[in-house]
């Protein structure tokens, strides 16, 4: 399988200069095309620091990270935002969708800052919808649409520029049990079927069950990574 992200040897220090706080302390991570893996840990222990780091939404204070061979800790801001707009999909737990938009604008939104043509936002916006079950919200602002309903119009959003692999902060933390239940089979399907790499922060067992590698974190250093029990 073709390398997504090498990490090499991630520290990261907050208040260096008074008291250092190692939030992440001397990681080393390797994950490849088409996994389901969710890091996991108590509050404090870092996963959603090094999520962070992973999607050079943060860079780390010691470290390199590799995304396909370009190592993103060495790009300027400019060039890092740009990466991320191509080569990285978000979701996260507070949806972050932008409230005058409907849906479909939404997912459109990703693809207009790409310059993409309007015709192909649109037919592409209108697939990643229904692929969600959401054919019929188009047209729908979020505050129309419920907590599970935003997270999959979050998910197509994630979804449009065609990225390397979709990072996940908590995702269902927001979501009843069947809402969260219909999203992870959601991104359970687009993992088998196009092979799509998702990477979870998480505290939900139901996110961990699902997960095919479960990798623990405990104050900052990586305490276990193990291949799960893959639940179909």
């Amino acid at each position: 399988m073709e390398t997504i992200i090498d990490a090499h040897n991630i520290t990261k220090i907050y208040n260096p200069d008074t008291v250092p706080v190692y939030a992440i302390n001397g990681v080393h991570l390797h994950l490849e095309e088409g996994e389901f893996t969710a890091l996991v840990g108590p509050s404090g222990s870092g996963k959603t620091t090094l999520l962070n780091i992973l999607g050079g939404l943060d860079r780390p204070t010691t470290g390199n990270v590799l995304i396909g061979g370009v190592d993103i800790t060495q790009l300027s801001e400019n060039e890092l935002i740009n990466f991320r707009l191509r080569n990285i999909g978000f979701v996260f737990q507070s949806f972050n969708l932008i409230p005058v938009l409907t849906a479909k604008e939404n997912v459109e939104f990703i693809m207009l800052l790409e310059k993409r043509k309007r015709s192909e936002r649109a037919e592409r916006a209108g697939a990643l919808l229904k692929q969600v079950g959401l054919d019929d919200k188009m047209d729908v602002r979020p505050s129309q649409l419920s907590g599970g309903q935003q997270q999959r119009v979050a998910v197509a959003r994630a979804l449009a520029s065609k990225p390397r692999f979709i990072l996940a902060d908590e995702p269902t933390a927001n979501l009843d049990s069947k809402a969260a239940s219909n999203l992870l089979d959601i991104m359970a399907k687009l993992n088998k079927e196009e092979n799509m790499t998702f990477i979870f922060s998480t505290h939900d067992q139901r996110v961990i069950e699902r997960a095919r590698r479960v990798i623990t974190l405990v104050d900052g250093k990586i305490d276990s990574d193990t291949a799960a029990v893959k639940v179909e």
